[in-house]
């Protein structure tokens, strides 16, 4: 793995430029980065990079100036109500600033819809150089890696458009790190890092996945298994949000710290570091 970056949900109070400056100040390669805030997502200050052309701008001198790449920009996904081409500013903003790959999830109840969907949204990404990634989430119509691979290898461009590993929705859906190490070369193209108790009640996964995850070290997942198990080179992000660390009163840059080091220490064996 070449390439760690900084997931906007680990520290979902920052603004992309503070996102970016906390990625740089913990010497990560780059972000995994909301183009533009969410309701669901109550923390996280308001902005619009899609329509707020000189603050995207901005962003991209100071990525630039940090030496950090967009990995991984969100928000797309796929319903049923959906027009693919209104995606088409988010299109234009990812490619100005870019990003190595969308992150896209699909919520589309019909099986031929939704990768009907999928392929026009790879099909418009490619006339703007843009690579897809789609992740599976237990809580979507795309539940896991095994749905995710239907669906990619059907639009065969491997390298090009693949799949993002989340390795909470792994354990979640009840999956085993081999699969990931089986799956299709080139099918692969992110890994993400958090950590969790091997059980957790189906009601609160998606609580879970946005606003609790655990610290490398502090549940049960294999964290080296899952980084020898993804293609080599492949780039990951530490993608842990927690409320409670949130309202815990340690500022954006300590959070980030912490939670990186976690996974650092974690790949490399070693204990969990604790806040200073």
């Amino acid at each position: 793995m070449t390439r760690l970056a900084l997931d906007h949900l680990t520290i979902v109070d920052s603004t992309p430029v503070e996102l970016a400056q906390a990625a740089a100040a913990n010497d990560c390669e780059g972000i995994c980065l909301f183009m533009q805030s969410m309701d669901a997502l109550p923390f996280m200050p308001s902005f619009n990079l899609i329509q707020d052309t000189a603050a995207r701008r901005f962003l991209k001198r100071q990525m630039d100036d940090l030496g950090l790449t967009l990995e991984l920009a969100y928000p797309f996904t796929l319903s049923g109500r959906t027009d693919v081409a209104s995606f088409i500013p988010a299109l234009e903003c990812a490619a100005e600033l870019k990003a190595q790959l969308l992150n896209v999830l699909i919520y589309d109840r019909d099986p031929i819809w939704r990768r009907e969907k999928f392929a026009h949204f790879c099909e418009l990404a490619n006339s703007f150089n843009l690579r897809v990634a789609l992740e599976f989430y237990p809580a979507s119509q795309v539940r896991s890696l095994t749905d995710s691979l239907e669906i990619v290898l059907e639009i065969d461009q491997p390298g090009k458009v693949g799949v993002n590993v989340d390795l909470l929705h792994l354990m979640r859906s009840g999956a085993a790190i081999t699969d990931v190490a089986n799956a299709p070369h080139g099918s692969v193209l992110f890994g993400q890092f958090a950590d969790g108790p091997i059980v957790r009640p189906h009601t609160e996964w998606e609580f879970e996945a946005s606003s609790d995850r655990l610290l490398a070290g502090e549940g049960d997942f294999d964290f080296s298994r899952f980084a020898c198990a993804l293609p080599l080179d492949c780039p990951v992000s530490v993608e842990i949000p927690s409320n409670k660390v949130l309202r815990s009163g340690l500022d954006q840059g300590e959070r980030a710290r912490v939670a990186i080091n976690s996974v650092r220490n974690a790949l490399a064996g070693d204990a969990l570091p604790q806040p200073s």
